[in-house]
């Protein structure tokens, strides 16, 4: 799906990309998330890019990102940043992904309306090349943070939340629940299709749409960042951007009016962000154990 070339240095790619005569001027660190070692590089010619960088067994974290920035870029509805490329040095035990450099311009007045409907407009968009197979899942696994996404095909959206997201997550946390919090948690699994609905259509997911995966583009709109996606139901995306603080509410105002959230969303919102929650205790340690648990026993009964 991706177009982007690989390269076995940084060297390389900006030698083969802007020219023999064009080296790396300066490097400077800039902020970037906390997985990765995220860089603006200067080169000789003016030109500037943005580097994501990270041990070389990190290379399959790197290719999951382009392939879904790349899903993202081809339903042409919400923008994302240009895919330049990515790589692997061997010698230095470094893989890289470039990316297109954002200015961080001033935001256009109705920006999250527009980001609203620009959102709705990717979940609306056809979703038949994302997935060999079935309806839902993505055409291969992926990662969720840096956590393991199972995106296996499957033709019930229930099914697929199921299986390729709750299920293995608490399998992973198996260690944090007592006897009985394991038997409400299998109580759980098999009454969810009690709750959640199959929606009308699949749609195209970011999958990780928190606070921190969105930016303000050249165009002075928001630009979709480090996807975790998949081909879901719409609402667990606007789940996601309520989990950690919310985002505007006339984010929510726009969506409301332009997208696919069904009767009962807010029932079923927080069964949406229990994978999220799960995927924090395996990632950072029991600290979300209530968290996880005060939503499990609400549903469970």
């Amino acid at each position: 799906m991706t177009a982007e070339r690989m390269y076995s240095s940084v060297e390389d790619a900006v030698r083969d990309l802007y020219g023999n005569s064009v080296r790396v001027q300066t490097k400077r660190p800039v902020s970037g998330g906390d997985a990765n070692d995220s860089s603006l590089l200067t080169l000789s010619d003016g030109s500037r890019i943005f580097i994501k960088e990270n041990s070389a067994g990190r290379s399959s974290f790197f290719a999951a990102e382009a392939q879904g920035l790349s899903a993202i870029s081809m339903t042409r509805t919400i923008s994302t940043p240009a895919l330049i490329c990515r790589g692997c040095d061997r010698q230095r035990g470094r893989s890289f992904l470039m990316l297109e450099y954002l200015e961080g311009r001033t935001k256009i007045p109705d920006y999250w309306e527009v980001f609203a409907r620009e959102l709705a407009e990717m979940h609306r968009a056809d979703t038949g090349r994302f997935v060999t197979g079935g309806k839902y899942g993505f055409l291969n696994d992926n990662f969720i943070g840096a956590g393991e996404q199972k995106n296996d095909p499957r033709d019930s959206w229930v099914s697929f939340f199921v299986e390729c997201r709750l299920e293995p997550q608490f399998d992973k946390a198996s260690r944090y629940f007592s006897p009985t919090e394991k038997a409400r948690i299998l109580n759980l699994m098999d009454r969810l299709g009690d709750y959640l609905t199959e929606p009308a259509h699949p749609s195209l997911l970011h999958g990780d749409l928190w606070g921190g995966n969105f930016v303000t583009g050249n165009d002075g709109k928001a630009w979709l960042i480090d996807p975790a996606v998949y081909v879901g139901h719409a609402e667990a995306d606007i789940a996601m951007t309520e989990l950690f603080g919310g985002f505007s509410p006339q984010f929510y105002d726009a969506y409301g009016q332009e997208g696919d959230l069904d009767p009962g969303y807010e029932d079923r919102r927080d069964l949406y962000n229990l994978y999220h929650l799960v995927n924090h205790l395996n990632l950072f340690g029991g600290g979300y154990h209530s968290s996880v648990m005060r939503i499990v026993t609400r549903y469970s009964g």
